[in-house]
């Protein structure tokens, strides 16, 4: 089963990444809610695929590059968090998975960071390509280079699946109980943190208050996350159109002025 497994990651994880950022740039495949539950379909668990793909989008989305930070490796970080679970099963499972997901996305990508330099070095080989004016050559070699350039992350998932995972499982059998709780506080605690990043950069004091408001009612109303959501969104929307009228009220009386000082002109020249 590891190697069956290791080898559907390893493909999975090559042509994701070839793909997306690589080929199409659209920054979406890569996505742990658009792995995992690939992931977890093609080693025959897709509801377990499903929970912690929505489990590691929500650790993951207020983690992204910006500037010349690096952040850790959404992709390679769900796959063998998801494969893990899924060989691994029992109780417990699906929380080490997440609890160790954000380091192996961390390891991955200082990983593909050391290897930045070695395709930087192809540059003037593509300046040359580019002063050829032969495009369909360009966009040929290129999708092969890139191709080539997730067979390291590839490899390594490859081998972190398939001999990783067992050797994983008895180095966490052979520790102590309270060990298995933590890791599993651990995970549970990571969507808190992945919300924690993303609100850290959203907080403004003009919203804070609704924080408080959905805390109330997840805790204290006991409504559910959907029914937060809808609340939720009738506040934006609500919020928006008042917005939108009073910036319209403003720009009609910006305009009004304007408007009746070229009315004595227009009536002036329609007298004459």
């Amino acid at each position: 089963m590891s190697i069956t497994a290791a080898i559907i990651c390893a493909v999975v994880y090559a042509v994701i990444n070839w793909l997306d950022p690589y080929t199409l740039s659209w920054q979406c495949l890569n996505r742990p809610i658009v792995v995992a539950p690939l992931v977890g379909l093609l080693l025959g668990d897709f509801q377990t695929g499903i929970i912690m793909g929505a489990s590691l989008e929500a650790i993951f989305m207020g983690i992204s590059a910006v500037g010349g930070s690096v952040p850790s490796d959404c992709l390679s970080g769900s796959i063998i968090a998801v494969a893990y679970a899924i060989v691994v099963g029992g109780d417990g499972a699906m929380e080490t998975g997440l609890a160790l997901s954000l380091t192996i996305g961390t390891v991955m990508s200082t990983i593909s960071t050391m290897l930045m330099p070695l395709w930087a070095g192809l540059a003037p080989y593509w300046e040359r390509l580019a002063s050829e004016c032969k495009p369909n050559k360009f966009r040929a070699i290129s999708m092969v280079v890139n191709f080539i350039a997730c067979l390291p992350g590839a490899t390594i998932i490859f081998l972190g699946v398939a001999f990783g995972i067992e050797g994983l499982q008895a180095g966490l059998a052979a520790c102590p109980a309270w060990v298995m709780t933590g890791l599993a506080v651990a995970g549970t605690m990571m969507t808190a943190v992945g919300f924690g990043i993303l609100l850290s950069m959203i907080w403004s004091t003009d919203i804070a208050v609704f924080y408080f408001v959905g805390f109330i009612c997840a805790k204290s109303l006991g409504l559910s996350s959907l029914g937060i959501a809808i609340i939720g969104a009738a506040i934006a929307l609500t919020l928006f159109f008042i917005d939108k009228r009073i910036i319209d009220a403003k720009n009609a009386v910006a305009a009004a002025p304007a408007a009746g000082a070229a009315a004595p002109a227009n009536s002036e020249e329609d007298f004459f």
